[in-house]
């Protein structure tokens, strides 16, 4: 059975590796090209207008290109904010239907009325007042820690 799961992770490795390995190559291919198309348009606006025009189009080009990758940069930024936000609104949904299922339990009534009784409530009072700070400690620490991994991938 080990065998088997090594073998299906050496194979999954192999296929990624190679699949990776072709992807460098396009990408390789797709520069060469390029710059080969800009060169070429460099060497045109040359013969037609001269030196400085051919190197003021270039620069407009990569303007450009440059204008095209900053603006999908920012929609890429903006769309991974919003999955964050959403992600961190569906938490909070589901964080507090888990609390409302666990407080409606009947048996944890039962058992909360137990341990007041046992207890008592003067000496309850005041353990409840202290794990009521401790926890909204706990939440406000925890909610700025979502609040940075948030951030901290649309960098």
């Amino acid at each position: 059975m080990f065998q088997r799961m090594i073998d299906d992770v050496r194979e999954s490795t192999g296929t990624a590796l190679r699949l990776t390995s072709l992807a460098a190559a396009a990408a390789i291919a797709l520069f060469v090209m390029i710059a080969f198309l800009c060169a070429a348009a460099f060497v045109f606006v040359l013969q037609r207008y001269g030196p400085v025009e051919a190197c003021l189009a270039g620069a407009v080009i990569f303007f450009l290109v440059t204008l095209i990758a900053a603006g999908c940069y920012m929609a890429r930024k903006n769309e991974v904010k919003a999955r964050a936000e959403q992600a961190a609104k569906e938490a909070a949904r589901s964080t507090k239907s888990a609390a409302q299922t666990v407080l409606a339990d009947p048996m944890l009534l039962a058992v909360g009325l137990q341990v007041v009784r046992a207890i008592g409530v003067k000496r309850l009072i005041p353990i409840l007042a202290v794990g009521g700070l401790a926890l909204g400690f706990m939440m406000s620490r925890g909610a700025s820690a979502s609040d940075d991994e948030a951030e901290a991938p649309a960098e």
